[in-house]
């Protein structure tokens, strides 16, 4: 068996000095051609590559400036909301105090005033439970003289007849005669 580093030395065929062919052993050839080939980029494009490289780092240092800039108005405008944060605090610690006295005194007010209410209602309710008992006390007083009346004319028109009945009618006109001259004169 041959040797594997043999093999790799002696890859093929190799033409003789003096006559130009193409040789056809792709393992030879490809090492050469990629050779000349990054030899020719290298010289033609490190001047490209180079240009491409400066152009990448001044839009990095551009960037840098730039975001240093930002920085620093970024801490301006913090330190700005930061200033007007501690006034909005005290602002509000103000009202907070303010407002503590203000909800108080609303109360006491509010409490006073449902008092008013409370004491107003409980005088409505007292009227109405007054005249409410006038009204039925009235209607009590109303029955109670209609069932008299009643019973009086009940009784009246049992005991009464014809004769006392015209009596009865006749003193109640001289009656009324007598205070008519009264009255007139």
């Amino acid at each position: 068996m041959k040797n594997i580093t043999d093999s790799f030395l002696c890859l093929g065929y190799w033409p003789s000095a003096g006559s130009f062919g193409f040789n056809t052993d792709i393992l030879a050839t490809n090492p050469i051609n990629l050779s000349v080939v990054l030899g020719v980029l290298v010289f033609f494009g490190k001047g490209v590559l180079s240009d491409l490289l400066d152009n990448r780092k001044q839009k990095i240092l551009r960037t840098i400036r730039n975001s240093e800039e930002l920085r620093e108005g970024a801490v301006e405008q913090l330190e700005k909301a930061q200033a007007r944060l501690r006034k909005v605090e005290t602002e509000a610690d103000r009202f907070r105090v303010n407002g503590y006295s203000e909800i108080e005194r609303e109360k006491l007010n509010l409490i006073n005033s449902i008092y008013t209410t409370l004491e107003q209602l409980e005088n409505y309710k007292n009227e109405a439970i007054h005249f409410e008992q006038q009204r039925v006390i009235n209607q009590v007083r109303q029955r109670v003289l209609q069932q008299a009346l009643q019973g009086a004319l009940g009784t009246l028109n049992s005991c009464l007849n014809n004769e006392l009945h015209l009596r009865t009618v006749s003193a109640n006109i001289s009656m009324f005669g007598a205070m008519k001259e009264k009255i007139t004169d």
